[in-house]
């Protein structure tokens, strides 16, 4: 079935950049730091989604808010060194929304630092398709909230029917289902595991295949 979207809100890792690598790297030169094991890449990758912060928590298994507070600092700074190492666009990414930006709005909402996001964007040269990029700190509740779909629908006067979430994980999903709009799903992302496990109104092998369906 077609329909039409005017805002379409995308995640970014896992959605449209692989940048699990790099992640897991700077993860990792954490830990080092801090005297402590580092994890296997594949277990740091099950634990990116709901924002750095958790991320960190998850990697330390836990700690005081000043112990994490100080691995999160140390995070963002490694995370800054290595970013565009090995990070891409996924496959036909770029054609994508060269195609989908076409008289409609595009916007980015992750849980990463909206610097972080911009910085990505800027180096693979994806930031001029979006009229929108807001990180896990630009509203007061994050994904899988709907606080941060709502304002993006109030501040383009765009209404349910009309917006869709494009996603990789579980935590897309609700945040789509929470706002009460459509979602459509990535298979091959970071949360590829989770997607087999849930009813997206669309799921897509490749980005390109988004454009007939909006």
């Amino acid at each position: 079935m077609m329909f039409v979207m005017d805002l379409i809100i995308f995640d970014l890792d896992g959605t449209l950049v692989d940048s699990r690598l790099d992640i897991a790297t700077s993860v990792n030169e954490v830990l080092m730091t801090l005297g402590r094991p580092t994890l296997p890449n594949e277990r740091i990758y099950g634990y990116v989604g709901n924002g750095v912060r958790c991320l960190i928590e998850r990697s330390l298994g836990g700690g005081s808010s000043e112990y994490v507070d100080g691995a999160l600092d140390m995070f963002l700074s490694s995370y800054r060194h290595h970013l565009l190492d090995t990070t891409q666009p996924y496959r036909g990414v770029k054609e994508a929304l060269a195609q989908l930006v076409r008289g409609r709005t595009l916007a980015i909402l992750s849980n990463k630092p909206t610097p972080e996001c911009n910085s990505v964007l800027e180096g693979l040269g994806l930031r001029n398709h979006f009229d929108y990029v807001h990180g896990g700190e630009s509203f007061a509740r994050r994904k899988p909230d709907p606080m941060g779909i709502r304002a993006l629908m109030e501040e383009t006067g765009t209404d349910r029917e009309t917006t869709l979430m494009v996603g990789d994980s579980r935590v897309d999903y609700e945040s789509a289902r929470n706002a009460s709009i459509k979602v459509c799903l990535v298979s091959y992302g970071i949360g590829a595991e989770e997607v087999v496990e849930l009813d997206p109104d669309y799921l897509v092998d490749v980005l390109r295949e988004l454009i007939p369906l909006v």
